[in-house]
């Protein structure tokens, strides 16, 4: 499923069976291991590493560390099924994995669930992150993850047609709306396309447009609802109004990541929301649109909007077999001089901040500062201990606002009656 692929490309998921270790950031909990037991072999097992980048990461580890070498398990490459797989073995009670990359979404469910120890903050450098990435790491103001790569949702536009028009890249709504109605028509282009399709997709690009607004789905870590609010309606209205109005294609309402990937990179698209993996690909030797493509920011109703991050966090099991040597690989993981390699080979955005003004990266990824601000001004998708089932909540009222059988006004009423027993009853 490339929504794990795109929101962390090579999502990293391993198991670190923490029972209780208190020394290198691991809060004691029940079944703590004391001397040798701290250190060992792990496992860490992963979402497909689909650009091969981590075997090399793993295989430094393991020369430096032949006591602690780690074994690398890859699940299926699909988000839902790594995410049933995880959690089967959680459940089960067993210790077969070591260090967990849980999707950045799966932190409160995790942490709630008690499947993941919380972390001591002193032991990593979080100063040294983007700041709205830790954020997503943490569950009731605890840490219980450390952030290992991240994501947000540009812009991408054709550059060559703006400038034939005279016109920037759009910093509103307004502007966006203006250019998709009248500019992409003449070059015989569809408006503008996101993430469409009932699935995670979806909620991100409607939690894009209802945060952009000034508005929330979930606060206070799921324990409110607050959807039901003129910025939500706002953020459904200007998707509704897309498709209405016909500057979404109707075609749209069937994308995921690749299939509006494809669209754009064809030459069928003026702007499209997506993820920055997009750059590289729409880029490369063979796409309609090498070289005459940028990207922005998100607009939103007054200026730049607001991203929803992706990404995965590096988080330890409950039951660490080794948890000292789990919370020294997530430091291995989470180092500038491997955050780096995280970049330049497994094309993951990291989430190292200095990584993102360094002139030979920025050169060769020029796209970095643009993410880099996007990153800065994005949010954490709803944060909830159900958040599957919030999730399932807003695409299926989200599919009938796109489709027009409901109005923003509704949608919104609807979605917090059914969100309303799905949040935290403390």
């Amino acid at each position: 499923m490339r929504w794990m692929r795109a929101a962390g490309r090579a999502l990293l998921v391993g198991a670190v069976v923490l029972a209780g270790y208190t020394g290198l950031g691991v809060h004691a909990g029940p079944g703590a291991a004391s001397g040798d037991r701290d250190r060992g072999p792990l496992t860490l097992v992963t979402a497909g590493d689909l650009t091969d980048y981590l075997p090399p990461l793993l295989q430094d580890w393991n020369d430096a560390h032949p006591g602690e070498r780690v074994t690398l398990v890859e699940l299926p490459d699909s988000a839902d099924e790594t995410r049933a797989q995880m959690i089967s073995e959680l459940r089960s009670g067993r210790d077969r994995f070591d260090v967990l990359n849980i999707d950045v979404a799966w932190t409160s469910e995790f942490a709630a669930a008690g499947w993941i120890a919380p972390l001591q903050r002193e032991r990593f450098p979080l100063d040294a992150f983007l700041r709205p990435v830790v954020d997503t790491a943490t569950f009731d103001g605890r840490l219980y993850a450390v952030p290992y790569v991240t994501n947000a949702g540009l812009l991408y536009y054709r550059k060559d047609v703006l400038d034939r028009e005279g016109e920037q890249p759009p910093r509103t709504w307004d502007e966006l709306v203006r250019q998709a109605r009248t500019i992409a028509p003449k070059y015989g282009l569809d408006g503008y396309a996101g993430q469409f399709l009932p699935y995670e997709g979806l909620t991100v690009n409607v939690t894009e447009a209802v945060h952009s607004a000034g508005g929330s789905i979930l606060r206070d870590d799921g324990a409110r609802v607050s959807v039901d609010s003129d910025a939500a309606r706002a953020g459904l209205r200007f998707l509704a109004d897309g498709v209405r109005d016909g500057w979404i294609p109707r075609e749209a309402l069937g994308y995921k990541e690749e299939e509006s990937r494809r669209a754009f990179q064809d030459g069928r698209l003026l702007f499209l929301r997506n993820w920055p993996y997009v750059y590289a690909d729409a880029g490369a030797p063979g796409s309609e649109v090498a070289g005459r493509f940028g990207a922005v920011p998100l607009p939103g109703p007054d200026g730049p909007g607001t991203s929803v991050l992706g990404g995965s966090n590096l988080a330890v099991s409950s039951r660490a077999r080794h948890p000292a040597s789990a919370a020294d690989l997530i430091s291995y993981l989470t180092s500038e001089r491997v955050q780096r390699q995280v970049l330049t080979q497994g094309s993951l955005p990291p989430v190292r901040s200095a990584l993102y003004e360094d002139p030979e990266l920025v050169r060769a990824y020029p796209y970095l500062p643009t993410l880099r601000r996007s990153v800065l001004s994005a949010a954490p998708r709803p944060k909830s201990p159900r958040y599957d089932q919030v999730s399932l909540a807003v695409q299926a009222v989200a599919q009938d606002v796109l489709a027009l059988r409901q109005t923003p006004e509704q949608a919104a009423a609807r979605l917090a009656r059914e969100l309303g027993p799905l949040s935290r009853k403390d």
